[in-house]
């Protein structure tokens, strides 16, 4: 069974006056969902309507149930990628008043701007950490189902830092051209190799290679060292802020 309905519960004091939050779970671990299932059952003021284990199951209980937010992990069934940002994403369009709550085990900078991009309203982005924090988990959930948003504070430090890093690299300097030798020269080809799948003269490809030593301050090198070097620190750019495997 991929996604259950949750029995209607019947109102607690706390809420008489102001309906409840209709929420719908989704993650692909079974200890989570019972997890927060329980976490959520025990907050008045919202009304756990469904859980479910993949994006399929997701998208079809937000079709039964019309639920106020979701609560998603990022990665599940089918793609195991980033199928809860794909899906928050998908909502904009299909239903743009639903909030969404998206959870991950990444500070990633790469996977909360993919959730921002096209706008913060009604979004936000929590490290699995935090879900043990009720009230934090509750407030989110809050938030984003009234258009608002919440970037998890170790996801902004990442951010910022990747900017940091980003504003002082010396790969910002690089024409795309030159980006692209680089690329090459990372795949381990010989000046000719890149002469030949770019469609340049070795004299050209040679030209940009200094280029690229000298904006990378590689000029006292051996030129096989200069290139495994600027191989490396082309490899460490791309890598910057990628989640572990």
């Amino acid at each position: 069974m991929r996604c259950r309905d949750r029995p209607v519960l019947t109102q607690l004091p706390e809420t008489v006056g102001r309906a409840p939050l209709r929420i719908v779970v989704a993650d692909d671990s079974y200890l989570v969902r019972e997890a927060l299932a329980h976490l959520l059952d025990a907050a008045p003021e919202l009304e756990l309507v469904a859980v479910c284990e993949d994006g399929d199951a997701l998208l079809a209980a937000i079709e039964s149930q019309s639920p106020d937010a979701v609560l998603t992990d990022i990665r599940m069934p089918p793609s195991r990628e980033d199928e809860g940002i794909a899906i928050a994403n998908r909502l904009r369009d299909t239903h743009p008043g639903l909030g969404v709550v998206v959870v991950s085990q990444y500070a990633t900078p790469q996977y909360a701007l993919a959730l921002l991009e096209h706008g913060s309203d009604g979004r936000a982005y929590l490290l699995k950490e935090r879900l043990s924090d009720r009230g934090q988990l509750v407030s989110a959930l809050r938030a984003v189902a009234s258009g608002g948003s919440v970037v998890d504070a170790k996801v902004v430090d990442a951010l910022i830092a990747a900017r940091l890093r980003s504003s002082a690299s010396p790969m910002d300097e690089l024409t795309p051209r030159e980006l692209e030798i680089l690329s090459e020269i990372a795949q381990g080809k010989t000046n000719q190799g890149i002469a030949e799948q770019l469609f340049l003269t070795k004299r050209a490809v040679e030209k940009h290679i200094n280029a690229i030593f000298l904006k990378l301050g590689l000029t006292s090198a051996e030129d096989f060292s200069r290139r495994v070097k600027a191989a490396l620190i082309y490899l460490a750019h791309q890598g910057d802020g990628a989640p572990p495997p």
